[in-house]
């Protein structure tokens, strides 16, 4: 009987297993970690399939996380009004975060960032741990972008108001967070969605939503001067025009300074984030790699 003898490894079955073991290792240590679920939010005329790419930076960072991007009111169905979307996103999203014991995190894009702001304050019990905000018009929206001449061609910026504040626009998504800094009034007693959740309108539930809103562990306001869109820019950091059109930015806004619905208490938690990245057009935010490794890999834990 012949006896049994073994042959060295070769250098390219040394490379192989140690490559077998790299991804069992990586393997291990993200069931170890246990990433929380991600969800992710869509924006004005977008829909789920336009977040691939974000989802694969999300799932090479960190292996084995749930990645759901909802695809509700895709393309012209997100033109429908905010609550109508905030209801829908929410009866979504509800059973992700009931499966998730560790919380999850939302990734919010341009109008989703609002949508989301909407479900924060009003679920009780959401455990959403980090809030990444990606370009979103959080103090609302006031310039002559693309988008403005596409939907309202008879429309400019200094008149749009006409429509907005009435009850017929208020039935339109974007209405819902028109900022006229030249018809402040008219802004806070016709918005139904922003003004009611900024409290710059009277709402017996704003301290409700100011609770449920600051059970999040972080806000992240992602945003930059190149964006084109987001009008003012600063807005996707709560910063705003006064009737002047000069920037106001954030720590010098009436909502923070009065700590409306809990800003100036994240601020003084050490738990809101800005980051500015110049030379970022606004439909690119969600697919730029240097913007996912800056801005938003390092709180997806």
């Amino acid at each position: 009987m012949k006896g049994v003898h073994s042959t060295p490894p070769t250098r390219s079955m040394s490379r192989g297993s140690g490559l077998l073991w790299g991804v069992i290792g990586v393997c291990l240590w993200a069931a170890a970690v246990g990433f929380k679920p991600v969800i992710i939010i869509h924006g004005l005329f977008d829909s789920s399939g336009d977040f691939l790419t974000l989802s694969r930076f999300i799932n090479e960072s960190h292996p084995g996380t749930n990645v759901s991007v909802i695809d509700l009111f895709d393309r012209s169905s997100s033109l429908q009004p905010m609550w109508k979307q905030v209801e829908g996103f929410k009866a979504a999203i509800y059973p992700i975060m009931q499966n998730a014991e560790d919380g999850v995190n939302f990734i919010c894009y341009s109008q989703g960032g609002l949508i989301c702001r909407g479900i924060l304050a009003t679920l009780p019990d959401h455990n959403v741990h980090t809030f990444i905000s990606l370009s979103s018009p959080q103090a609302g929206q006031y310039g002559d972008t693309d988008y403005l001449k596409y939907l309202f061609p008879q429309f400019m910026k200094s008149n749009l108001f006409h429509l907005c504040y009435t009850s017929v626009g208020q039935r339109i998504s974007i209405c819902n967070y028109w900022n006229d800094p030249h018809h402040r009034d008219m802004y806070v007693n016709s918005s139904d969605y922003l003004a009611l959740l900024n409290s710059e309108r009277e709402n017996p539930k704003s301290a409700e939503w100011k609770t449920n809103f600051l059970k999040i562990k972080k806000l992240v306001l992602v945003g930059g001067p190149d964006d084109g869109v987001i009008t003012p820019w600063q807005s996707s950091q709560f910063g705003f025009y006064d009737d002047n059109e000069t920037v106001v930015e954030i720590q010098h806004q009436e909502v923070f300074l009065r700590d409306s619905f809990g800003l100036k208490t994240l601020g003084a938690r050490g738990d809101l984030v800005i980051c500015s990245m110049a030379g970022v057009q606004h439909v690119w935010w969600h697919s730029n790699e240097t913007v996912y490794q800056t801005c938003i890999d390092k709180w997806l834990q």
